[in-house]
C-alpha cells in the first residue's frame, strides 16, 4: 500500500528577476515499509523533494498524498499536524538542544506535540537506539554518532510512519555511518517506512530502493544493484 505519493510535483524558486527550477515533474510512489535512498549531484533537487514530501515546503504544481490524506492544498497548522503526527526527521546537522541531556532532547517532541513525556516510552527509544547508559549525557559529552542516535531517537517518539532522513551519515566517519545505517535498517525491517537521501554511493546500495535525480528528474528508479550512482 502506497503511504507517499508524489504526482507531477514540480518547484520553481524565484531568485532575483531568475526562475529556479529545483523539481520538474516528478512522481514517486512509495510503499508502506520500503527503504528508498534518493540519490544525485548537487542541485539535482533531492533536498526541495525531500521538504516537500515532509510537508516543510509546499509544490509549485503537483498533488502529494501522504498516508492517504491529500496534503496539497492545506493550510499551515494542517501541514504541522502532519508532520508532528505521521513524519519523523533527521538532518545531517544534529540539532539538539545543547542544555538539554539525551532523554530530554528525545522527549521534546512530545512537548512541542502537548502530549504528556512519560519516562516508559522515552526509555523504550532509548533502548531502541541503544542509549540507554548515556540517557542523561548532554551533547558535548556524546560522540557524533551518538548525537546522530539521539537524533534519530527524538525522530521516533511520537511514532511516525515515515522517516525522512536528509543525509543523516554526512557528518559521520565510516564506523559510525555504518552504526547508524544499520540502526536505520532495523527500523525498517520493523515497518518504518524510511526515505533517505545520501552522497553515500555504498549506503545507498544497501538500501531497498534508489532513486536518482538529476536536474529535478528521476534518472533512474530500481533496485540497487543495477542502479548506476
Amino acid at each position: 500500500m502506497s503511504v507517499i505519493e508524489a504526482t507531477e510535483i514540480t518547484k520553481v524558486y524565484k531568485r532575483g528577476r531568475e526562475e529556479v527550477h529545483a523539481i520538474r515533474g516528478v512522481s514517486l510512489s512509495i510503499d508502506s515499509s520500503e527503504f528508498v535512498a534518493i540519490v544525485g549531484p548537487s542541485g539535482a533537487g533531492k533536498t526541495a523533494l525531500m521538504n516537500i514530501i515532509g510537508c516543510l515546503d509546499t509544490p509549485t504544481n503537483g498533488t502529494l498524498t501522504i498516508d492517504g490524506i491529500r496534503v496539497t492544498g492545506r493550510t499551515e497548522r494542517e501541514l504541522v499536524r502532519m508532520r508532528r503526527g505521521t513524519i519523523g526527521f533527521v538532518f545531517q546537522q544534529f540539532f539538539l538542544i545543547p542544555t538539554l541531556t539525551a532523554r530530554e532532547n528525545i522527549g521534546l517532541p512530545l512537548i512541542f506535540n502537548r502530549r504528556k513525556a512519560d519516562d516508559w516510552k522515552i526509555d523504550d527509544i532509548l533502548d531502541q537506539v541503544g542509549l540507554s547508559d548515556r540517557a542523561s549525557h548532554y551533547p558535548h559529552e556524546l560522540s557524533g554518532g551518538e548525537m546522530q542516535r539521539v537524533a534519530i531517537g527524538r525522530a521516533l517518539v511520537t511514532r511516525p510512519k515515515i522517516l525522512l532522513a536528509d543525509e543523516p551519515t554526512g557528518n559521520l566517519d565510516t564506523g559510525n555511518s555504518d552504526l547508524i545505517f544499520h540502526l536505520l535498517q532495523g527500523l525498517n525491517r520493523e515497518g518504518l517506512t524510511i526515505l533517505m537521501v545520501t552522497h553515500n554511493p555504498g549506503l545507498a546500495r544497501r538500501a531497498g530502493r534508489v532513486v536518482s535525480l538529476k536536474d529535478g528528474l528521476i534518472e533512474h528508479d530500481m533496485p540497487p544493484p543495477g542502479c548506476p550512482i
